[in-house]
């Protein structure tokens, strides 16, 4: 993630990482980042003090459990603003043209070019690789896109299977997948094309989810794992 918080608007140190912190799992309070932080809810707050000040953060009183009311702190549209969004506007307008001239299916396939052109470029590499070692490069290689993603294993309670997840925590083209849902689909498609076996997806941040994931069953490794 060193390259995402290099490119946050000059900001640096604890203020950078504050904002990837909750750009990964917003909202959270002081005390939730303080926990992170390795330090007090109090010494993190003259921080969050200064992004607010900033009009990056913003905070609404939150329950949890039983008690008073605490703080939980969310980013700013001017917030979110400052993570990569690739080519968006210049994007978004030639993607309305061809959408009104020749239909959704020319958007979709213009879309797919894109990422096809990407997995034709690392396809190489990677298909030489075992499907465990694959999943970080491919979220090393959507973070270097501005996703910034990354691979996590996730345990599940009542004995199911752990699961592989690929996290999405920024959509570089937010934008364009707002007006065009073609987007997630070709991305979709793309993740799937470079790890070689079918994915879920757990979470989407067109439903309303703070990141889109896409998850692989230990089953399914287990399954690719024999065939290489």
């Amino acid at each position: 993630m060193q390259d995402v918080i290099s490119a946050l608007g000059g900001f640096r140190g604890v203020r950078a990482e504050l904002l990837v912190a909750l750009k990964k799992a917003q909202p959270l309070t002081a005390h939730e980042l303080g926990e992170q932080f390795g330090l007090t809810a109090n010494g993190l707050r003259r921080y969050l003090k200064a992004l607010e000040e900033d009009g990056l953060v913003h905070y609404e009183r939150a329950v949890h459990g039983v008690g008073a009311p605490v703080f939980a702190y969310s980013l700013t549209p001017a917030g979110e603003a400052l993570f990569p969004r690739s080519y968006v506007s210049v994007l978004a307008t030639a993607l309305d043209a061809l959408r009104a001239e020749q239909g959704t299916a020319a958007v979709a396939g213009v879309l797919e070019a894109e990422w096809n052109r990407l997995a034709d470029e690392a396809g190489p590499v990677l298909d030489a690789l075992p499907l465990e070692e694959r999943m970080p490069l491919v979220a090393e290689l959507l973070t270097a896109k501005g996703y910034m993603a990354e691979a996590v294993q996730v345990d599940r309670a009542n004995g199911k299977p752990a699961v592989t997840t690929l996290r999405i925590h920024n959509c570089a083209v937010r934008e364009i997948a707002d007006r065009f849902p073609e987007a997630c689909a070709a991305e979709a498609k793309f993740v799937e094309r470079l790890l070689g076996v079918p994915l879920v997806r757990g979470a989407h941040r067109m439903d309303g989810c703070g990141r889109c994931e896409y998850d692989v069953s230990s089953h399914l490794l287990a399954e690719k794992q024999e065939q290489e």
